[in-house]
């Protein structure tokens, strides 16, 4: 699994953990509302805002219906053209998120959409519904970006198929986000495991594009599974109208969703196995030792009744207790205290 960048940022096991923040089409077609967007990502400490880019007649056949979830009776391309982003916003988005310190990104959903992008996205994400869509893949490949592709809605021979696509199309910088193609997804559902499995089965950085309503378990447990990439919807208030508003998270979960990532990195900590600078006191103080619990004068016998293996608190600790055997029935060489740690010079061997 090899690192790369993403802007200024490094990507890869060995990194802090990569945090988009969805914005989606929750700025309701106002740039004013896209902007604060945009500052709540960057107060949360985001790594990145992402916006998503489409036109309907790309998207959906006119005459497509309805879709349960959203609860509204327009049809789905009715709904799907309301949400546009205008092009002209991609310049003055990037700009506004570099002023506050928040990488912008925006998910492309065609071509047309893809090339006003390009100029201004560190990567391509691409979204779980497209990541099926072969010819769409070469296209985003040939412009030398890397990619972060969400798996919805996907088997994993599927996503076999679209990871053969983009290598064999020249990428070399991949990332594959799980992701639950339900809005909310119950927890029950969320099946943070895969985050693991794609990384496995592909050998590629993995990630989780989570769509559950509590704002830390499934990022967290995301983060402690090896994912380097998370990505979870946010609003500015889940009363907004929209279809993406009423299971986003609003501004203090997002805080509480990175602060928790972060937690979690900490908590990690490294593989390796060792006495920690925070142990150091009670490793003195509190690990068992040999002991004499009796005055023991020089010439007598060490015994189970005048030695025992206890914590030494403020004395100098005594012998390992795997010694004790060694110690016990050996016969002392100078007077020891009661209390007094028995060290090596203590006992006639």
């Amino acid at each position: 699994m090899k690192p790369f960048n993403i802007g200024d940022r490094r990507i890869g096991p060995d990194e802090p953990t990569f945090v988009i923040a969805e914005a989606g089409s929750n700025h309701n077609g106002d740039f004013e509302t896209a902007k604060e967007l945009i500052d709540v990502a960057a107060a949360a400490d985001a790594d990145a805002v992402k916006f998503q880019t489409f036109r309907a007649e790309s998207l959906y056949v006119e005459d497509s219906g309805n879709v349960d979830y959203l609860n509204d009776e327009r049809s789905i391309y009715d709904i799907i053209e309301s949400m546009e982003m205008p092009y002209d916003w991609i310049p003055e988005l990037h700009d506004y998120c570099q002023t506050q310190g928040v990488q912008f990104m925006s998910t492309p959903f065609d071509e047309r959409s893809a090339a006003e992008l390009e100029p201004y996205v560190p990567a391509w994400k691409i979204a779980s519904y497209t990541s099926s869509h072969h010819p769409f893949l070469r296209h985003l490949a040939r412009t030398d970006k890397p990619i972060i592709m969400s798996t919805g809605a996907h088997t994993l021979s599927e996503v076999a198929e679209s990871v053969d696509v983009l290598c064999d199309a020249g990428v070399d910088d991949l990332v594959l986000l799980h992701c639950v193609a339900s809005y909310p997804t119950p927890l029950s559902d969320a099946n943070v495991r895969v985050v693991e499995t794609l990384s496995d089965e592909f050998d590629v950085l993995s990630g989780f594009s989570d769509h559950t309503l509590d704002p830390t378990v499934a990022p967290s447990a995301a983060v402690a599974l090896g994912g380097n990439v998370v990505e979870k919807h946010f609003t500015l208030d889940n009363s907004m109208e929209g279809p993406d508003h009423e299971f986003a998270l609003e501004p203090d979960e997002l805080d509480e969703m990175v602060s928790a990532i972060r937690d979690t990195e900490a908590a990690l900590g490294t593989a390796e196995k060792r006495v920690l600078d925070v142990e150091q006191e009670l490793y003195q103080k509190a690990r068992r030792a040999i002991h004499a619990v009796e005055d023991i004068n020089a010439g007598e016998t060490f015994t189970d009744e005048n030695v025992r293996v206890i914590r030494p608190g403020d004395r100098e600790a005594g012998l390992s207790p795997k010694f004790y055997d060694e110690v016990v029935g050996a016969v002392a060489t100078r007077d020891v205290r009661r209390g007094d740690g028995i060290q090596w010079a203590d006992v006639d061997r």
